[in-house]
């Protein structure tokens, strides 16, 4: 197989998720933005649990930059409660629906199509938040991105980032619902370019499914540390509705929150 150019790929991946309307990719309602308008912000960065209300706290008149947020999610959610937003998304599909929610609201955002492990279009010290929903998973290099965050963000910024639990990734989780039954098949971390063999890697290729990396809690939560952030608080979350067996025994993903000093 031919080197895989995983930024084109995980873009077109993304661009056919966003066509088919996957959960991520499904515009927040009326309600949920008018609620965010009058203070009841109703923020996901994992499947289920909302971010802590005590976290968004003076979030008015803040400079935020959304990553991997485009879905018409996020970032309508945010500039509802009145911050100043942008929307960054590696899929042109996803920020388009961002759009499209500020459109059918009368919301100010303004979106950049760019890969969250390069915001060069930012200069240092721009952003008092960095918002960043469930999706190094799908970049190669983590603590390069932990890196950028940090220099855009001004000090005293904070960071909000929602991370998959890499025991997700032990597990084929489609089998085990077949089978009812949860095996380890796969040691850590997991990467689908490293870790599949190459008939199933041609199959993601060949199918546009995005391509993941599980990471480590060392460069998920220690490449925070090492870019320079003090880690002030985290949660835990559980996958979506019965999708996988883990949820039985498991929480799947956590977001931490992050100061840059």
């Amino acid at each position: 197989m031919t080197k895989i150019d995983i930024i084109k790929h995980n873009t077109t991946a993304w661009d056919e998720e966003s066509i088919e309307q996957s959960p991520w990719c499904t515009p927040v309602s009326e309600e949920v933005i008018e609620a965010a308008k009058k203070g009841d912000i109703q923020l996901r960065l994992t499947p289920n649990k909302f971010v802590p209300k005590s976290w968004l706290d003076g979030i008015e008149g803040k400079e935020v930059l959304c990553v991997g947020s485009g879905g018409g999610q996020q970032a309508p959610i945010v500039a509802a409660a009145g911050a100043n937003v942008v929307s960054v998304d590696i899929s042109q599909e996803q920020l388009n629906k961002d759009l499209e929610v500020a459109y059918r609201d009368g919301l100010k955002l303004m979106t950049i199509k760019a890969d969250m492990s390069d915001l060069s279009d930012f200069v240092d010290s721009t952003f008092d938040l960095v918002i960043n929903a469930a999706s190094t998973v799908f970049v190669p290099d983590v603590e390069k991105v932990w890196k950028e965050f940090y220099r855009v963000l001004k000090p005293g910024g904070e960071l909000f980032a929602g991370m998959m639990n890499p025991s997700f990734f032990m597990f084929d989780h489609a089998e085990a619902e077949e089978s009812g039954v949860l095996e380890v098949k796969h040691k850590l971390p997991y990467s689908d370019v490293d870790s599949l063999d190459k008939k199933e890697l041609k199959r993601i290729i060949d199918d546009e499914v995005p391509l993941v990396w599980s990471h480590s809690l060392e460069t998920l939560i220690g490449g925070q540390t090492k870019a320079g952030f003090s880690i002030i608080d985290l949660y835990e979350d559980w996958w979506a509705g019965d999708e996988t067996l883990l949820n039985e025994f498991s929480p799947t993903t956590f977001v931490t929150r992050a100061k840059k000093e």
